[in-house]
C-alpha cells in the first residue's frame, strides 16, 4: 500500500528540520523520516557563527536560543610546542553582512527548538529508507518496515552515509584518517571562563574549549585515527590529557577534561567530500536533492558544518516554495498535464537551490580542509607555517567564511 506525501525529507538532523520548518513557515507541509527512535545528537555542542544565526533568525528561533547560550567574543590560539600565543582574535567586529555573532550551542537544544515549531506528526521516527524508485513524476521511497511513500519531492538530509546522495551518484565521503574526540562537562557552579574559544595546537593534533553557558563547557581534540582507543572513553580521556599535559596548557583547561564524565566523551571519524565532486556532481536530479552533510560533509576546523546545513535549509525551503506556490504557467487540460507542469516547476526550483549552494559548499569544504591540513600537520613545513607564517591568516579564515547571509524566507 502506497502512502502519498507531497514532500519527503530523509533525516531529522539540522538540515532536515530547518528545511521542514522553513517550508512550514511558508505554508507548505512536509514529512521528515528519521531512522532512529528519537532525535539524534552527536558531538554534544556545535559552534554557530554569524551566518548560522542569520539562518536561525530566518526560521524564527534565533532569539530563543540566544537566551540559553553565551556569546563568544574571540579566540586565543596557543602552541603547545613553543608555548607562544600564535593568534588572538576578537569577534567583536563588523563584516559585510553586519556585526559578527558566535555562540556555542547545545545540539539537543537546537534540534528540539527546530522540532518544537513543526506541526504534530511532521517527524516520523523509526523510518529507515532502504531504496528509492522512479514512478513517472514521483519517487517511491521504500522503508525497512515494508511501507512505501509516493512523493512529489524527495530531499536527502541523511548525513555522510546518505542513501539519497548515493542515488544521485555521489561517492561515499572520503575518510581523512583523522578523528575528533569530543566531550562536554557541566560544572555545579559557575566555571569562571571568559566567553572565548581557547585553542591549542601541537604535532598532529588540534584542541579547543568553548563555554556555552555559565556552567557548561564543550571541548574537542582532532588527531590521527587509532583503533585501540576509538571506542574506549577511558583511553580517549587519557589520550587527550597526555596531549595537553605540558606546562603551556593552563591547569584550569586540563581540569575541564579531567572533570568530564566518561559517558560525555565520544569519538567520530572525520570525513569530507572532495570539492571537485560538487563541480560536476548532481546536487539535484529530477525532483530529488540533498542538503547538509549529505551534500557537503567537511572537516570541523572552521566550524561551518552545522551553519552550512542551516543555510541549506533556508535556501532550499525558499526555492522549493517559490516553485510550488507559483501560479501555473499554462492552461491545464488534464491530470497528466498538471502533474507534468508541477514536476517541471519543482525541478527548476531545485536547480535554483543547487546553483545557490554549489560554490558556497565548495568554498567551505576547501577552506576547512586547508586549515586542518596546516593546523594539525606534524611535518616540518606545516609546523613552520602554523607557528610563524600563517597563524593570523588561519585565525581569520573562519570569521571570513561566516560573513555570509543566506537571505530571508520570503519568496517573490
Amino acid at each position: 500500500m502506497e502512502e502519498v506525501q507531497d514532500i519527503v525529507i530523509v533525516g531529522a538532523g539540522i538540515a532536515g528540520l530547518t528545511t521542514s520548518l522553513g517550508l512550514h513557515k511558508l505554508g507548505i507541509r512536509s514529512l521528515v523520516l528519521e531512522s532512529s527512535s528519537s532525535l539524534r545528537i552527536t558531538g554534544f555542542a556545535i559552534g554557530i557563527w554569524t551566518n548560522g544565526w542569520k539562518a536561525l533568525d530566518a526560521v524564527g528561533i534565533g532569539d530563543s536560543l540566544r537566551q540559553q547560550h553565551k556569546q563568544i567574543y574571540g579566540n586565543l590560539a596557543t602552541s603547545t610546542i613553543s608555548g607562544v600565543q600564535t593568534a588572538a582574535m576578537s569577534f567583536d567586529a563588523k563584516g559585510k553582512h553586519g556585526d559578527h555573532e558566535v555562540r556555542c550551542v547545545n545540539r539537543m537544544l537546537l534540534l528540539e527548538a527546530l522540532a518544537k515549531e513543526l506541526p504534530s506528526g511532521t517527524i516520523r521516527f523509526s523510518s529507515k529508507v532502504v531504496s528509492i524508485e522512479i514512478s513517472c513524476f514521483y519517487k517511491l521511497v521504500h522503508l525497512a518496515d515494508g511501507s512505501i511513500l509516493k512523493t512529489k519531492v524527495l530531499i536527502g538530509c541523511d548525513g555522510v552515509n546518505s542513501m539519497v546522495a548515493k542515488w544521485l551518484g555521489f561517492k561515499t565521503p572520503t575518510f581523512t584518517k583523522r578523528v575528533a574526540i569530543r566531550g562536554c562537562v557541566n560544572f555545579k557552579s559557575n566555571h569562571g571562563f571568559d566567553p572565548k574559544t581557547f585553542l591549542f595546537f601541537g604535532k598532529g593534533f588540534r584542541s579547543g574549549f568553548l563555554p556555552y553557558d555559565d556552567t557548561s563547557v564543550y571541548w574537542f581534540l582532532t588527531t590521527n585515527k587509532d583503533k585501540e582507543r576509538e571506542d574506549d572513553p577511558i583511553k580517549m580521556k587519557q589520550f587527550v590529557l597526555s596531549k595537553l599535559g605540558n606546562e603551556y596548557v593552563p591547569d584550569e583547561i586540563k581540569a575541564i577534561v579531567e572533570n568530564t564524565e566518561l559517558d560525555s566523551i565520544i569519538s567520530s571519524p572525520l570525513r569530507y567530500r572532495h570539492p571537485w565532486e560538487l563541480l560536476w556532481g548532481n546536487i539535484n536530479k529530477d525532483n530529488v536533492c540533498v542538503a547538509g552533510d549529505a551534500l557537503h560533509p567537511m572537516t570541523p576546523e572552521i566550524g561551518q558544518g552545522g551553519c552550512a546545513a542551516l543555510e541549506d535549509g533556508v535556501v532550499l525551503a525558499r526555492c522549493l516554495a517559490g516553485a510550488l506556490l507559483k501560479e501555473q504557467s499554462v492552461e491545464i487540460k488534464g491530470k497528466g498535464d498538471k502533474e507534468r507542469e508541477e514536476y517541471k516547476r519543482i525541478e527548476m526550483g531545485l536547480k535554483k537551490y543547487a546553483k545557490e549552494r554549489r560554490w558556497r559548499s565548495i568554498a567551505l569544504i576547501s577552506t576547512a580542509y586547508f586549515v586542518g591540513f596546516v593546523q594539525q600537520g606534524n611535518g616540518q613545513v606545516t609546523s613552520f607555517l602554523r607557528e610563524n607564517i600563517l597563524p593570523t591568516f588561519l585565525a581569520r579564515l573562519p570569521l571570513k567564511r561566516a560573513d555570509f547571509d543566506c537571505g530571508k524566507l520570503s519568496i517573490s
